[in-house]
């Protein structure tokens, strides 16, 4: 540890050793250096202020305090830039190397002023050995104020001077500073994304703190200006002086906090106040909440960050965010950190004592070892871990940029001369270069526009707190300059910026087109009462508002709407036309009925196919036989009249919807009802009634007869009132449905459907205790019963329903009924046939009939008799005296 500890006082001798050194050569001014064949000056807050309590008249250096990790990691930035370029084959095509001379401006304009002057100075040194090559180009300052006062100095030498977070909007004035440029857009497109972003949300009550300056007062100007003009007021204008550690920034905090907490409906602030005042005037809220006694919750608002503090270390390891509330931030485009990465990496590989002539790493070395009494390898792993932390993407890239420009300006001037001698290229070539071609940077290229500015429009960030940390969250949003417009990056990123949409900042309630405003109160145009249009009625003049004064005037009526076509809510600009609605194919549950309508339609189709192979299997024959086609075929039509209940209607559709299903599926209940007698002949009748119901029954005839009634009812209908479509007049829509013309007809239509499917459900339910395995009375008792209910239930609801769901509740139905006689009727059979082939013999056919006879109450004789036509020998019953021939029943049982 001994020898630590003389290692450490040696180093502070040298540094100390160096810096007088330093003293002699370049009036104190303390730097990172590195030699090349053209010099590139560099000026950085490394420092956050200058100790000013020594005053004397005497000119002199006011020494930095408080060295910031931010300023130091740009500084190193523009290091790796000169370091990547240099081993690039772009400098070596013209035998050039860059170096580099970085002073500290320590946030301060005249210390700033100094270092300016120093630079100069290299380019009148009247020998080159002494003073080295002249600078010809500075990246520089970090802030507004100090980059005008730069930019006045080297525009007299016509120097170029490139700003990496400079944004004044007065810099861009090219008649002001012909030698400034800056890779980053000015204020003015800041405060337009700013507004841009408040008349989104509607924010129109708003408060604005800055610091003193050139920076803020400039970016205050603007914003007040194009805020103005989109109707935003700016509730309160708080400025705080630049000097942090005075009593006046005391003072000026304590008012701005209580200024805050005066205007609890200004719950937006606009901030381009620097990191440090951020913290204290958080700190200031949060002590006047506790003083007063005071939920910390009701101090939150939404804080919109300008480019100045809206990815500040400093400012997210001070803070609470749930104290805070919402924080947005404008930051600028963002590039690739990999590079910078890895030169953090070098540096922590090449251990403390490789700093170089680069006295800020040094002190930040010693300020860390001071504070923990790290050893080694702990220290340069803490620091780099702690620059890491401080890095920001997108003043990296600014930097890089920066860099960049010079550089391939330089190659550009230098490609027909020699650039290796000191004079051979003068900073004017350099500024003239840069002005005139572009420049590029991994693959992209980039070029200054005619106000010497880059403007790739913001990024806008969220802040979010995992409960101890406050984490800069990647990109929401997008802001692109060229048509004032914001793209979310994710759909994550809108819901979490949807999220603040509840968040209310006004005066006053919006008066929109569509009320009346009346007498303000108060100074500001913003706060007005509304009266707003009732519903139905709308008004598009709002009124005038008179320059220079607080009254407005009501000058709109009301109007109303056309009653038949149109419509509005309360407190609307227009009439808005009503939508037509109707059960449109795209309805999710149009979708799934209609499926089920399609897998209808091929399920009988298929077993159609089936049953047509099978014809001659006693399973088929049970079924119906020719029948059972019959009716799988008027299930097709069925299911085919349901899909024309979907869709917007028309008088055809209207007309041959009903009057479809209702023929189709008379014909399919007609069919079952045929069977149903048969199976009573067969088994059911008894002896005195049997031969006179066998003489009279007469399948097709009766199935002809049925349609034929059901018809005549769907002609009249037709012929005499007619369905027809039609628009229903709603207060918002117009509901294009179709009306059924006589609801008597369309009764009568039903209700004879349900007589003979009532008439089957009688003699199925007679028949259901017959052999089981070919008998279908259960089967058809089921799916009548399944009918009758759908429909009754069916009949109070299409009364009572209405809307665009109408035509579903009948469509549901249909599918209903007609699945209930696909699954009752067909699917057991077709189970037989697939699955039990064993039973869809004439064997199994005979075996079933014994049992069912030994099980009978009455005496029961079995015999075999031949049928003549068929020439197959088939059990017969006696039953008392009557002899049931089982082939004349076999295709009913």
């Amino acid at each position: 540890m001994a020898w630590l500890l003389i290692c450490w006082h040696i180093t502070i001798l040298l540094i100390i050793l160096g810096m007088g050194h330093a003293a002699e050569k370049e009036s104190s001014m303390l730097g990172a250096t590195a030699k090349g064949t053209v010099i590139l000056g560099g000026i950085f807050a490394v420092h956050e202020d200058v100790e000013k309590e020594n005053r004397t008249f005497a000119p002199h250096l006011h020494p930095c305090i408080r060295l910031e990790a931010r300023g130091l990691v740009r500084m190193l930035a523009m290091i790796n830039a000169v370091e990547k370029v240099n081993r690039s084959p772009l400098l070596a095509d013209v035998n050039v190397t860059l170096g580099y001379h970085i002073l500290d401006s320590c946030a301060d304009v005249s210390t700033a002023l100094r270092a300016t002057a120093h630079f100069i100075e290299r380019s009148h040194c009247p020998g080159t050995t002494s003073c080295g090559p002249p600078v010809l180009a500075v990246v520089g300052a970090s802030n507004s104020e100090g980059s005008i006062a730069i930019a006045r100095q080297l525009t007299l030498e016509m120097i170029p001077q490139i700003s990496y977070s400079s944004t004044a909007v007065t810099l861009s004035d090219k008649r002001r500073f012909p030698a400034f440029m800056r890779t980053i857009p000015n204020d003015r497109h800041q405060t337009t994304a700013m507004v841009s972003l408040l008349s989104t949300y509607g924010w129109t009550w708003v408060g604005v703190v800055i610091t003193d300056g050139n920076y803020g007062q400039s970016a205050l100007e603007n914003f007040v200006s194009q805020a103005s003009k989109h109707g935003i007021c700016v509730a309160f204008k708080s400025i705080i002086p630049q000097a942090v550690g005075s009593q006046d920034v005391r003072s000026a905090i304590t008012q701005t906090a209580r200024t805050i907490f005066e205007n609890p409906q200004a719950q937006v602030i606009v901030s381009f106040a620097k990191p440090t005042l951020m913290v204290y005037l958080y700190q200031e809220l949060k002590n006047q909440m506790l003083r007063g006694g005071r939920d910390l919750k009701s101090m939150r608002r939404v804080w919109v960050a300008s480019d100045s503090w809206s990815s500040s270390s400093s400012v997210k390891e001070n803070i609470h965010l749930e104290d805070m509330g919402h924080v947005l931030g404008f930051t600028f485009k963002s590039g690739d950190l990999s590079s910078f990465n890895e030169y953090l990496s070098r540096l922590e590989a090449a251990g403390h004592g490789d700093t170089g002539d680069n006295v800020f790493l040094q002190e930040f070395y010693m300020q860390l070892n001071a504070s923990e009494g790290y050893g080694d390898t702990a220290l340069v792993s803490k620091a780099v871990k702690t620059l890491r932390e401080h890095t920001h993407a997108s003043t990296i890239f600014s930097v890089e940029m920066a860099v960049s420009a010079i550089a391939q300006a330089l190659v550009s001037v230098c490609r027909n001369r020699d650039c290796r001698t000191p004079g051979t290229v003068q900073p004017w070539e350099l500024l003239k270069a840069m002005w005139m071609e572009e420049f590029k940077l991994r693959d992209k290229s980039f070029k200054f526009d005619s106000s010497g500015d880059i403007n790739l429009g913001y990024d806008v960030t969220m802040w979010r707190s995992d409960g101890e940390n406050i984490h800069v969250q990647n990109v929401v949003a997008e802001y692109h300059p060229h048509n004032n417009s914001f793209t979310h990056s994710n759909h994550s990123s809108a819901q979490q910026l949807n999220a603040l949409k509840h968040i209310i900042s006004k005066c006053s309630k919006s008066c929109v087109p569509g009320e009346s405003m009346k007498t303000t109160k108060g100074p500001h145009t913003c706060c007005y009462e509304c009266a707003i249009c009732s519903a139905n009625y709308y008004s598009n003049d709002t009124g005038k508002t008179f320059p220079f004064t607080i009254t407005r005037l009501y000058m709109a009526q009301c109007l109303s709407c056309d009653p038949v076509t149109e419509w509005s809510p309360e407190g609307t600009s227009s009439c808005l036309p009503k939508d037509r609605l109707f059960f449109s194919w795209q309805d999710p549950f149009a979708m799934v009925l209609l499926t089920f309508s399609a897998l209808g339609v091929i399920q009988n189709l298929m077993v159609s196919a089936l049953f047509l192979q099978q014809q001659d299997t006693p399973v088929v024959k049970a079924a119906g036989g020719p029948l059972s086609q019959v009716i799988l075929f008027s299930l097709v039509i069925s299911d085919i009249s349901a899909m024309l209940f979907v869709g917007r209607p028309n008088s055809l559709q209207c007309k041959a919807r009903q009057v479809l299903f209702g023929v189709s599926f008379t014909l399919c209940v007609s069919c079952i009802l045929v069977k149903t007698l048969h199976i009573l002949l067969a088994f059911q009748f008894n002896p005195e009634l049997h031969e006179v119901l066998r003489g009279l029954y007469k399948p097709y005839i009766i199935v002809a007869i049925c349609v034929s009634l059901q018809a005549a009812t769907c002609i009249c209908w037709l012929v005499l009132k007619s369905p027809y479509n039609h628009i229903v007049n709603n207060p918002t829509t117009l509901l294009e449905a179709c009306h059924e013309g006589s609801y008597l007809a369309f009764g009568v239509m039903l209700g004879y459907i349900a007589v003979l499917a009532f008439m089957c459900f009688i003699c199925a339910f007679k028949g259901r205790k017959l052999p089981h395995l070919y008998n279908e009375a259960k089967f058809i008792t089921f799916s009548m019963l399944l009918y009758l209910i759908s429909w009754l239930l069916f009949v109070p609801v299409y009364i009572t329903t209405s809307g665009v769901y109408l035509p579903a509740v009948e469509m549901v139905v249909i599918l209903i009924s007609n699945y209930g006689i696909l699954c009752c009727h067909f699917f057991p059979k077709c189970y037989i046939i697939l699955f039990k082939k064993e039973q869809n013999t004439n064997t199994a056919f005979r075996k079933k009939l014994y049992e069912y006879s030994n099980n009978t109450t009455d005496v029961v004789s079995v015999s075999v008799v031949t049928n003549c036509r068929e020439g197959v020998t088939c059990p017969s019953l006696h039953r008392g005296s009557i002899t049931r021939h089982c082939c004349e029943r076999s295709n009913s049982i």
